[in-house]
C-alpha cells in the first residue's frame, strides 16, 4: 500500500467516525428538544453540552488538519493552532460542568463556574507566554510548566461529578448512581489517553467519549423522568381515590345529623336542609377536587358541617382563630379533622369545646385543631376502621400535596390536638 493509499485510508476512517459521532449528538439534540418528559433546564443542559462537543470536533478536525499539512494556514499557522488549542482546553472543562448540573442542578454551580473561567483565563496566556503551550515553527506542539492544569481542572470537575451522583441518590434507587458513575469512569480514562498518546487524532478520545456520555445522559435523564412522571400519575391516582373515600363519608354525615333533626325539630331541619342545599349547589364541586384549595374555601366547608351538628348539639362550641388566611391546602383537610372531634370527641360533653387556629411561622403555615373531648392512647399507632380514617387520610394528602406533616398527640380524658404543617411555596413565602 501506498503513502497516497494509506491517507487516503485514513481519511476514510476519520470521516466515518466523525458521521457516526455527528449523526448521535444530532440524533439526540432532536430527541431532546421532542421529549415532553425532559425539563426545560436539563433539555438545555443538554443541548448547549451537544453543541459543544460539535464545536470539539471541528476543533480537532482544523488541528488536524493544519498541523498535519493538508491546510495550508501560511504565515498564520502557528497562531490558528494556539487558538484552536486554548479553545480546546477551555471548553472540556464545561462539558463536565454541564455534566454535573444534569446530576445535581440545585447545587451551587459559581465554584466549578469560577475554575473554568480560571482554566480558561491561564490557557489564554499562551498567545503571549509558552508557560501552558506553544507551537514551534514547524507546528509542533510543546507543553509547558502550566500545561497540565486544564487536566487537573478536569479531574477535580470528575471527583465532583462522582460525589454529586453518590449523594443525589444515595436516599433513594441505588442503580441511578450507575450511569453518572460510568459517565465519570469514561471521562477519566478519555482524559489518561489524551494525556499519554502520542498520536495526532483529529477526534480525541474525550470528544468521543463525551459524545457518548451525552447520549447516556439523555436516555438517563429521559428514563428518570419517565419514572417520575408515572410516580406523580399515581400519587395523583391515590389523591384521587382518597378524594372519592372521604367525599361521600362528609355528605353522608352530615344528611345523618339532618336525619336526626328531623324527629327533635323539624322546623330547625327545615331550615338546615335549604341552608344545606344552597351551600351543596355552590361548593360541591370544589369538595371532588384534587388541587389545592384557599383556606377560606375549606373554612366553609368546616363551618357548614359544624353548624349542623350545633343545631343538633346546642352545648357544642366550635371557635375560629385565623390569623393568617392566604395560603392552600388539600381540599377536606380541616373539616375531617373538626367531624372527627365532634362525633369521637366533645359530642357527648356538656362544655365541648373544638378550636381552630391559623398561624404563620418562619418556614410556613401551621393549623391547629385542638379538643377537650375523651382522647386516646396516642401512643399506640392509629388502628384501621372509621374512627381514624379522616386522620390517616388527610395526612397522606397533605404528606404528597403539600410536602407537609400532621401530628396528633392526645390524653384519655383530657382531649386531642392535631398539628398540621404546610411549608411555603415558593409563590407565597
Amino acid at each position: 500500500m501506498s503513502f497516497n493509499e494509506l491517507i487516503r485510508t485514513e481519511h476514510w476512517t476519520v470521516v466515518i467516525l466523525d458521521v457516526a459521532i455527528i449523526l448521535q449528538l444530532l440524533g439526540m439534540i432532536f430527541a431532546v428538544i421532542e421529549d415532553r418528559y425532559i425539563q426545560k433546564h436539563d433539555r438545555n443542559m443538554l443541548i448547549v453540552a451537544a453543541g459543544l462537543i460539535l464545536s470539539l470536533l471541528v476543533r480537532g478536525h482544523l488541528d488536524w488538519l493544519i498541523s498535519g499539512g493538508f491546510m495550508d494556514a501560511g504565515n498564520n499557522t502557528r497562531i490558528l493552532l494556539t487558538l484552536l488549542t486554548i479553545y480546546g482546553y477551555a471548553v472540556r472543562p464545561v462539558v463536565i460542568v454541564l455534566f454535573i448540573r444534569l446530576t445535581r442542578p440545585e447545587g451551587k454551580a459559581w465554584p466549578m463556574y469560577g475554575m473554568v473561567i480560571l482554566n480558561a483565563l491561564i490557557y489564554l496566556t499562551a498567545l503571549f507566554w509558552p508557560g501552558t503551550f506553544y507551537f514551534t515553527d514547524d507546528g509542533h506542539f510543546v507543553r509547558g510548566t502550566l500545561g497540565y492544569f486544564c487536566f487537573l481542572i478536569s479531574f477535580i470537575l470528575l471527583d465532583h461529578l462522582f460525589f454529586v451522583a453518590i449523594k443525589a441518590y444515595a436516599h433513594i434507587r441505588r442503580r441511578d448512581t450507575i450511569i453518572p458513575l460510568f459517565i465519570t469512569v469514561v471521562v477519566i480514562l478519555a482524559v489518561v489517553g489524551d494525556l499519554y498518546t502520542s498520536v495526532s487524532l483529529p477526534v480525541s478520545f474525550l470528544s468521543a467519549a463525551m459524545t457518548s456520555c451525552a447520549v447516556f445522559y439523555y436516555i438517563w435523564l429521559h428514563l428518570k423522568f419517565v419514572r417520575e412522571h408515572e410516580q406523580s400519575m399515581l400519587a395523583e391516582s391515590r389523591i384521587k381515590i382518597m378524594i372519592s373515600q372521604i367525599q361521600p363519608h362528609f355528605l353522608y354525615n352530615t344528611l345523618s345529623a339532618i336525619q336526626a333533626l328531623c324527629t327533635k325539630d323539624p322546623q330547625t331541619a327545615a331550615r338546615t336542609v335549604e341552608k344545606f342545599g344552597e351551600y351543596l349547589r355552590q361548593n360541591l364541586a370544589s369538595l371532588g377536587q384534587s388541587d389545592l384549595i384557599p383556606l377560606r374555601k375549606e373554612l366553609e366547608h368546616t363551618k357548614t358541617y359544624a353548624e349542623i351538628e350545633q343545631l343538633m348539639f346546642p352545648n357544642l362550641r366550635v371557635e375560629y382563630y385565623v390569623d393568617h388566611p392566604n395560603f392552600l391546602l388539600p381540599a377536606l383537610t380541616i373539616q375531617p379533622l373538626v367531624e372527627n372531634a365532634i362525633r369521637h370527641g366533645v359530642r357527648g360533653k356538656k362544655d365541648g369545646l373544638v378550636t381552630i387556629v391559623t398561624k404563620k411561622e418562619n418556614d410556613g403555615h401551621v393549623i391547629v385543631i385542638r379538643d377537650n373531648g375523651k382522647g386516646f392512647d396516642d401512643s399506640m399507632e392509629l388502628e384501621a376502621g372509621d374512627k381514624h380514617i379522616g386522620i390517616r387520610n388527610v395526612r397522606e394528602r397533605v404528606e404528597k400535596m403539600c410536602n407537609g406533616t400532621l401530628e396528633v398527640s392526645s390524653t384519655v380524658g383530657e382531649g386531642t390536638e392535631v398539628v398540621i404543617r404546610i411549608p411555603f411555596r415558593k409563590e407565597t413565602a
